[in-house]
């Protein structure tokens, strides 16, 4: 069983910047794949980014240029950087965990951009 705690999120100005923490504790396996995933009003909750355990990275084409993920093993924590946010990057941001076919998600942090 792993928990996740997400952190970060916020109300902002359109072009202004947030950073959002995940902080996972639990039974973590070194191999793993970690995401940011969001959510809004009336629409299905989609991949903003991943990252395995060896560092390789993937970005949706709306966000690539302007957010970046990023992961400390050691602290099992999972970051997202986030640049130049616009009114469309609102949402909850989620926090997931997969590994061996095992899938955990945080509870979710809202990020509201005004235009």
């Amino acid at each position: 069983q792993v928990q996740l705690v997400e952190s970060g999120g916020g109300l902002v100005q359109a072009g202004g910047s947030l950073r959002l923490s995940c902080a996972a504790s639990g039974s973590i396996f070194s191999i793993n794949t970690m995401g940011w995933y969001r959510q809004a009003p009336g629409k299905q909750r989609e991949l903003v980014a991943s990252i395995d355990s060896g560092g390789s990275t993937n970005y949706a084409d709306s966000v690539k240029g302007r957010f970046t993920i990023s992961r400390d093993g050691a602290k099992k924590t999972m970051d997202l950087q986030m640049n130049s946010l616009k009114p469309e990057d609102s949402g909850v941001y989620y926090c997931r965990y997969i590994t061996l076919g095992r899938v955990s998600w945080g509870q979710g942090t809202q990020v509201t951009v005004s235009p």
